[in-house]
């Protein structure tokens, strides 16, 4: 089965599908061994066409593809687009636009959380997947049939996924709710890594500000060396070495090469004189200009009953609304609510979110409201 290997085949299949009023999009990446994800293959399908493109062919010119990521006329739906995008952002420097995400979606409609691309497909196109190429090498050429074969199920059979969802999403009128959810993927602070913010993906972060602005300079040096050789954080220095150093703060090369897991080469070397700057960098700030230490805001006791009303409640909202509940409320928002009530600085309470379970959340709290068992269903009854 052929694939698109060189740019003038994918500026003419480019071309076609520009006018098509949407485009289905999925990418196969490796990840294992560099920091910036490396996309292998791109498949894409117009409402006719639809092509495996080989991101590694020998002088392809991705061109064509990143312009009609760009076009305001065609939509570009993807499935749980969250790691696509960040590979297109890092190679457009722009997100593709206008989106729409069917695993959002779906979640909208009342396919539970998280929907999986298997389950879409088998109840909405009423297609089974072969999955057995999930996990194959897609940097390894030639590619075999098989892998092509699985690359265009995952765009042809999106298209009628897709379909289906935006006639049940017209039905309903719950465009809004969409465009609500999915304006976390189609802001461009979800994909830029700063580096100086790269302290926040370490656990165990210390709890002494001093060595807090440690950690903030040597993670932040790590994640510029990383991104500088492309190979993955913990391949430059692990996670537990950095917080040693925080909780240490070697001053010379002696003390530098104890740290474990770091070893006399590496202290000795550029990289530790580069460490080691970092160190003196943050011995030197002010006690005055020190980060803060943020702490988890302890919730009052005996809020369990409560939270647990309020869980009973989401339940049948969701059940009555067709939504995913995990898409109106989580666990934190349930707890905050049977806490402090209005007060509560919580998603649910605001948007479609607050008209669906938000509202009702607090007048059962404020004992306004009562939940009745009305069969196999439950009811509310409403106190003056």
């Amino acid at each position: 089965m052929p694939i698109i290997t060189d740019s003038a085949t994918l500026a003419d299949f480019c071309t076609r599908v520009s006018t098509s009023a949407f485009v289905t999009v999925d990418t196969e990446f490796m990840r294992e061994n560099t920091f910036w994800p490396q996309v292998c293959v791109v498949q894409v399908a117009g409402e006719e066409d639809a092509e495996v493109i080989d991101a590694l062919a020998e002088g392809i010119d991705l061109t064509p593809l990143y312009d009609l990521m760009a076009n305001p006329s065609v939509l570009k739906v993807f499935h749980a687009a969250r790691q696509d995008l960040e590979i297109f952002y890092n190679a457009m420097k722009r997100l593709p636009a206008p989106l729409f995400d069917t695993q959002v979606a779906a979640m909208v409609c009342g396919f539970g959380d998280s929907a999986g691309y298997e389950t879409l497909v088998r109840q909405l196109a009423g297609r089974r997947i072969d999955k057995s190429s999930r996990f194959t090498d897609w940097s390894h050429r030639p590619l075999t049939e098989k892998q092509i074969d699985y690359a265009l199920a995952d765009v042809t059979h999106l298209r009628t996924v897709y379909r289906k969802l935006a006639a049940m999403l017209e039905k309903s009128g719950r465009h809004a709710w969409l465009e609500e959810e999915m304006s976390v993927l189609t802001q461009i602070k979800t994909y830029s890594q700063p580096s100086e913010d790269a302290w926040r993906r370490i656990k165990g972060r210390p709890t002494n500000r001093r060595a807090l602005a440690v950690l903030q300079k040597v993670a932040g040096w790590r994640d510029r060396e990383a991104k500088r050789r492309d190979i993955p954080r913990q391949r430059v220095l692990r996670d537990e070495a950095l917080l040693e150093i925080a909780h240490h703060s070697p001053k010379n090369v002696e003390d530098l090469a104890r740290t474990r897991g770091l070893g006399r080469r590496l202290a000795e070397g550029s990289a530790g004189a580069e460490l080691l700057s970092a160190v003196a960098e943050a011995l030197a700030v002010p006690d005055s200009e020190l980060p803060l230490i943020e702490r988890s805001e302890g919730l009052p006791r005996g809020i369990g009953p409560v939270s647990d009303l309020l869980k009973v409640l989401l339940k049948m909202k969701s059940e009555q609304h067709q939504v995913a509940s995990k898409l109106i409320a989580n666990s934190d928002d349930i707890e905050r609510i049977a806490a402090y009530g209005e007060k509560a600085d919580v998603a649910a309470l605001s948007g479609w979110r607050r008209t669906v379970f938000g509202a009702d959340a607090l007048q059962l709290r404020a004992g306004k409201l009562a939940m009745v068992a009305s069969g196999q269903s439950l009811e509310l009854v409403e106190f003056d």
